[in-house]
């Protein structure tokens, strides 16, 4: 007997077709001896809706009514499943957030998980129930006031999956998707792009942070905080997927796993900013507090002793905020002679843990979009990354290069 837990994507749960099917691969499980808890996301299409409906009623809302109500898709999908799984002989009971309950933090929208009390679900579990969890969503009470519901930023059900998987100390956490697992890069676009059986956290968090659209990036950062074994895999076809996995379980290590990709960059570049203490906070400080991530950044060589040229990216959602934040910051202590800004770019990222221990792999990377014409904008690394800025009309025909280039083609 083990502990399982089963998360299914909104593309797994699409009708009610999708939910039964579903509710059979937990009958498995279940009929295997093993304590399962179910994590479900919206029904495909049902969160966007409910995003949409909330900006169209009031674009400034407030966010704790926003989460009120784009957590409703889940309820109705643990509902459903939980009938589901009833009807075909498995005893089975819904959970929302707050009922667990899972505490989080109060930033409405992208919060964060703080404790999961799984008591009562690990008491009804040893009985045979199978607990069905609305996924992305859980509670914040604060000192007398009345519980409100959070909700953990889109994608968030996968976050609950591993939190739960951690709490339940549970064997794996199986994602079901509409992927059969983690590619070597998009195979949409570079049609050899082969599965991997397993990837390290390491390599996951990467490939998430930097595009992959696999898996929730923070929900990559709980499972290697608690050493959840992750399984990537499809909802649709009946075959092993992806395992994401402490770097030991890998004996043989690439020295490059995989390549992400991301169109949702913008790069803004200050021009004659003073090159003195204290300016890149005077630029980056109110970016921050405006909540405006910042990825790429390269600061020029002073060209005069007093001046230079600061670049950086931003989301492409969150380029014009950026811009009117930095208009606001810049006054008569803290100037450049233009700001100017780029939205039709895209950011191409190697990533393997095999790279601590081979030189050479950004020179090829390098070397490589050279070779095809492609000029390289921003460049910036970490231990088992590099990534470029490039503009976006060059993106596929890099990552085919690139691809290739890096032996990760499929035989």
């Amino acid at each position: 007997m083990a502990r399982i837990v089963q998360k299914f994507g909104g593309t797994s749960v699409a009708d009610i077709s999708r939910i039964k099917i579903v509710a059979q691969r937990v009958k498995r499980e279940t009929d295997a001896g093993n304590e399962v808890i179910v994590v479900v996301s919206a029904m495909s299409g049902t969160t966007n809706q409910l995003v949409a409906w909330c900006n169209e009623t009031a674009p400034l809302h407030d966010a704790r009514e926003y989460d009120a109500i784009v957590a409703s898709g889940e309820q109705i999908t643990a509902g459903l499943l939980a009938i589901a799984l009833q009807e075909i002989g498995v005893s089975a009971r819904s959970w929302l957030g707050w009922q667990i309950p899972i505490r989080t933090d109060d930033a409405h929208g992208s919060a964060r998980i703080q404790g999961i009390d799984l008591t009562e679900i690990k008491s009804r579990a040893a009985r045979g129930e199978v607990a069905v969890v609305a996924g992305f969503q859980g509670l914040y009470q604060g000192g007398n006031q009345i519980g409100r519901i959070t909700t953990l930023g889109r994608g968030g059900s996968d976050t609950s999956a591993v939190a739960l998987a951690a709490a339940f100390e549970a064997e794996r956490c199986d994602i079901f998707t509409d992927v059969d697992g983690v590619y070597t890069t998009d195979p949409r676009i570079v049609a050899r792009a082969r599965k991997l059986d397993k990837i390290t956290y390491e390599e996951m968090l990467e490939m998430a942070s930097q595009g992959a659209k696999v898996l929730q990036t923070r929900s990559v950062e709980m499972a290697m905080n608690h050493r959840v074994r992750v399984q990537v895999l499809s909802s649709f076809v009946d075959r092993p997927g992806t395992m994401v996995v402490d770097e030991e379980e890998i004996l043989e290590k690439q020295v490059v796993s995989g390549i992400a990709y991301s169109r949702d960059e913008a790069k803004i570049t200050l021009r004659a900013v003073a090159d003195r203490p204290g300016v890149a906070a005077g630029i980056f400080g109110p970016l921050a507090e405006a909540n405006i991530n910042v990825d790429m950044i390269v600061q020029n060589v002073s060209r005069d002793g007093r001046t230079t040229d600061l670049t950086f990216t931003v989301g492409k959602a969150d380029l014009a905020r950026a811009v009117k934040v930095l208009d606001g910051a810049l006054g008569p202590d803290l100037r450049c002679e233009e700001i100017t800004h780029d939205a039709v770019v895209a950011k191409i990222s190697v990533i393997g843990v095999g790279m601590r221990s081979h030189a050479g792999v950004a020179q090829k990377m390098f070397s490589t979009l050279a070779e095809k014409g492609i000029n390289i904008q921003v460049i910036s690394t970490s231990e088992i990354k590099v990534s470029v800025l490039i503009a976006e009309e060059y993106l596929e025909l890099a990552l085919r290069a690139l691809h290739s280039a890096y032996d990760l083609d499929a035989a």
